[in-house]
């Protein structure tokens, strides 16, 4: 009898979180939304290459998160077919973590509930893990592109994933990028007689 209180109550946890905090990333979850935006995250062209092909096939509308410098960005907006109206070039980011806190008010703001995140196939896990915290506070869904980076892949550590996906959830909770304060912190420490 007492194990069945304990899983009722279990439940009613449960239910509690996924009504609360959790709603969000619960719609994210389940949205059977298509896509309805298309967001590359710079650092390879070839990844802004496959956005705009996307783009003009899918026409979706495209955002590029510090991605290569506009000049070159208009330039392959041409050879794709695009306007300048189909795609946003934002450069507010320097990061993984500031791609997706940079645009998810942005994206929640105009109600966009799934978006195509491309990025390369050695990035893509990272991303989407500090992605899917980062959107997924809102409601938003990502669905990966990988873009192939053959010989100059560099596997990610599992280090490196799982630290910008707890940065992720930090700042979710807080609000602000807990990274510099921990830098200040890491080098005082260092830097104590």
């Amino acid at each position: 009898m007492r194990r069945r209180w304990r899983w009722i109550a279990v439940a009613g946890v449960l239910g509690a979180l996924c009504a609360g905090p959790l709603q969000p990333y619960r719609q994210a979850l389940f949205t059977d939304q298509g896509p309805e935006r298309i967001l590359v995250l710079g650092g390879d062209v070839d990844r802004e290459r496959v956005g705009l092909k996307l783009a003009r096939q899918m026409r979706l509308p495209l955002v590029v998160s510090g991605g290569s410098n506009p000049e070159y960005a208009h330039w392959l907006m041409e050879e794709e077919g695009l306007s300048e109206g189909q795609v946003v070039l934002d450069y507010r980011a320097s990061d993984t973590l500031g791609n997706f806190t940079s645009l998810v008010d942005d994206l929640q703001r105009d109600r966009v509930q799934h978006v195509l995140l491309v990025t390369s196939e050695d990035h893509l896990p990272r991303a989407l893990m500090v992605g899917s915290v980062v959107a997924g506070s809102r409601g938003i869904r990502l669905t990966g592109v990988p873009v192939a980076c053959s010989d100059r892949c560099e596997l990610e550590s599992a280090g490196k994933r799982w630290g910008d996906g707890l940065r992720a959830l930090a700042w979710v909770l807080t609000g602000h990028d807990l990274k510099p304060w921990a830098r200040a912190q890491w080098d005082r420490l260092l830097s104590r007689p």
